[in-house]
């Protein structure tokens, strides 16, 4: 079985000859660089990576292919980088990044002290309301990226025979683009006086979105490699650690039939391909509405999250959904745990998401910088060990 059964497998709710494993599949199932490196020199291997980073925001980096042969992933990641263009764009003094992005947010990461990119300014922030912010305001267009992103696409095209494929998304999600334009007191604050002015935010931010996904759906179909995409990854933290970021009735109206419209359009094309989507934190109680809204697949699986627990949400939702991620907690094991405490975690978590498929392995989000090689190999040894059907 290679790599694109096994994943198929899984996503057709059925046991494999082992459980899945994706490592640099999505922006939301990757590896800081920092991590990446470490764990490859503690094994003596090569920390090579592909010189054009898939998030540098986050940091995340996409190992070479020689790589994710050696360390068994099964899916391949097409679509576009977070910042197309990062290298023209980053300026560097004294150690501090500095860059812009598309959408006119500034970002900032000291060299020395920080993991990642930190936002410092928000393009809307100063205005009175949504609406006069965006009368100066310039949405970005994607053909300022075309070519980057097709160029991109005929790259990694080239190394996915045999390997599960994921398409995934170009930008952060609705509330999360919303809230880097808004700036996060005022934008809370517009959810609850100025519901239309968010719902245009939204709007542009779904039509940028609809966009990327006729660019990447048109040019697989020319090329005929449409049928070769078996997953389409979007990506909304609709939670927190103790509950929904808004409202649930407020998600239910704003937020979930947007995603709805780009599922939908999607699958127009590519009807063969599941739809993944990442959302953070507490959203048990949302699942019921995605679902209805062409939701196939779950990422990350927070279990430490209020009412998230991993036997509730398989017992629940198994039938309908894959969980894609929840193989570990990157938020405390990962990161502070002993190699046994590791170990356990795994095999109790396989223990319970495994049986009857419907489970692909990935940690709860990104491996970070501040994971021990040491957890790094003990996580992927054990699932390599437990994970057989």
């Amino acid at each position: 079985m290679n790599s694109k059964e096994r994943l198929n497998t899984a996503l057709s709710h059925k046991e494999a000859d082992r459980i899945p494993y994706d490592l640099a599949g999505t922006t939301v199932t990757g590896i800081s660089k920092k991590a990446f490196t470490r764990a490859m020199e503690y094994k003596g291997l090569s920390a090579e990576y592909d010189s054009k980073e898939i998030d540098p925001i986050q940091q995340i980096v996409t190992p070479v292919e020689p790589t994710l042969r050696l360390l068994k992933s099964d899916t391949r990641r097409i679509g576009a980088r977070r910042i197309p263009d990062y290298e023209k764009l980053v300026t560097t003094i004294n150690g501090v990044h500095e860059l812009t992005d598309i959408w006119g947010c500034q970002w900032k990461m000291n060299t020395l002290s920080d993991y990642y990119f930190n936002q410092y300014s928000f393009p809307l922030e100063s205005f009175p309301s949504i609406e006069e912010g965006l009368k100066n305001y310039k949405v970005p267009s994607l053909n300022d990226h075309k070519e980057i992103i097709i160029s991109d696409l005929e790259e990694q095209f080239k190394v996915t025979e045999g390997y599960g494929v994921i398409a995934d998304r170009n930008c952060a999600g609705l509330t999360e683009t919303s809230l880097r334009i808004r700036g996060y007191q005022n934008w809370y604050i517009d959810t609850m006086t100025d519901s239309a002015g968010v719902e245009r935010l939204f709007d542009i931010i779904l039509e940028y979105k609809l966009s990327y996904w006729d660019l990447v759906t048109d040019w697989l179909i020319k090329n005929n490699l449409h049928r070769q995409v078996d997953v389409i990854s979007e990506c909304d933290d609709l939670g927190t650690q103790t509950s929904t970021l808004l409202e649930p009735d407020y998600l239910r109206k704003a937020v979930i039939p947007r995603f709805g419209t780009i599922w939908k359009h999607i699958k127009g094309k590519l009807p063969q391909a599941k739809i993944f989507m990442h959302t953070c934190g507490s959203v048990r109680e949302l699942l019921p509405d995605l679902i209805n809204a062409g939701l196939d697949i779950y990422n990350p699986v927070q279990f430490t999250a209020a009412n998230m627990e991993l036997k509730g949400l398989k017992k629940d939702f198994g039938k309908d959904l894959v969980f894609w991620g929840g193989g570990i907690n990157t938020q405390s094991t990962l990161k502070n745990g002993t190699v046994s405490d590791v170990k356990d975690e795994v095999k109790r978590i396989i223990d319970i998401m495994a049986p009857d498929g419907g489970f692909v392995y990935a940690p709860v989000h990104n491996v970070q910088e501040d994971v021990p090689p040491e957890n790094f190999w003990a996580m992927w040894e054990t699932m390599m060990e437990c994970g057989g059907y």
